[in-house]
């Protein structure tokens, strides 16, 4: 019967740090949403549910640092995230920390004149790049 009140508190912690997210994104400029969406190769509709503090299931761990990255969390708010996140999840915020970071590399690009295709483009700039780092990663 202990197992209940440890869910429950883990249930308040996740629900803690979607909502922290959740206010973050709607402090955020139009288009923020997408290009999150984007940066993890989900749809919109994925980073809906992964902001919705009513859905118990947590925000993979891989995928905190391009949340920071994209949404410029306050340091007070970030600490509090994280915070909540390590209660909720104490092993995958250690497996996150210990993952490589990501850093931002600004390029000039040919506009392709469509916002569909000038996506695509940047998506698999991004997928490109992910890979890569994977192989390097694991260089056995």
């Amino acid at each position: 019967m202990t197992a209940a009140p440890g869910r429950d508190i883990k249930a308040a912690n996740v629900a803690t740090y979607k909502t922290i997210l959740r206010n973050i994104l709607e402090e955020r400029p139009s288009g923020t949403r997408q290009r999150l969406a984007t940066a993890l190769g989900k749809n919109r509709s994925f980073i809906s549910h992964m902001c919705n503090p009513a859905y118990p299931a947590p925000i993979p761990a891989p995928h905190l640092e391009i949340i920071f990255e994209i949404c410029h969390f306050p340091p007070a708010q970030k600490r509090l995230f994280l915070e909540s996140f390590e209660c909720a999840h104490p092993n995958r915020s250690r497996l996150a920390r210990e993952s490589p970071s990501l850093r931002s590399l600004k390029l000039e690009v040919y506009d392709f004149g469509s916002e569909k295709k000038n996506r695509a483009f940047d998506e698999l700039v991004r997928e490109t790049t992910r890979r890569l780092a994977q192989l390097i990663g694991h260089d056995d």
